[in-house]
């Protein structure tokens, strides 16, 4: 949706997807943007998150992103270690990693939408 240059105050990401068709237009992106990702996930390869930075300052949006050096994809949720083992998939809960997460979440919310 920020991409598409809907008219919204924040947006935020955990462990997405960060690659799309669809392109941010310059002078187009309203929202805050916070992506938190994971430095070791798999299913988000470092050349999605470094493809999003370029795509988001060549846009002029105002991006945050945080990676998690050695984290997993899935790393906010508890469960994640579970389902790891039982389907053999490259996901990882990480406390201090959705901690953190969400700490800069509420911080942006608490900046852009007040009390």
């Amino acid at each position: 949706m920020a991409r598409l240059g809907v008219d919204l105050d924040a947006v935020v990401s955990y462990h997405g997807a960060l690659g799309s068709p669809i392109k941010a237009e310059a002078g187009k992106v309203q929202p805050r943007i916070h992506v938190y990702t994971g430095g070791a996930d798999k299913m988000v390869p470092s050349d999605q998150v470094s493809g999003l930075v370029k795509e988001m300052q060549d846009a002029g949006a105002d991006l945050t992103l945080v990676s998690f050096p050695g984290v997993m994809h899935s790393f906010t949720n508890p469960g994640a270690d579970k389902v790891a083992e039982e389907f053999n998939m490259p996901i990882a809960y990480d406390e201090q990693a959705a901690k953190r997460s969400w700490e800069g979440t509420l911080r942006l919310y608490e900046d852009v939408f007040g009390d």
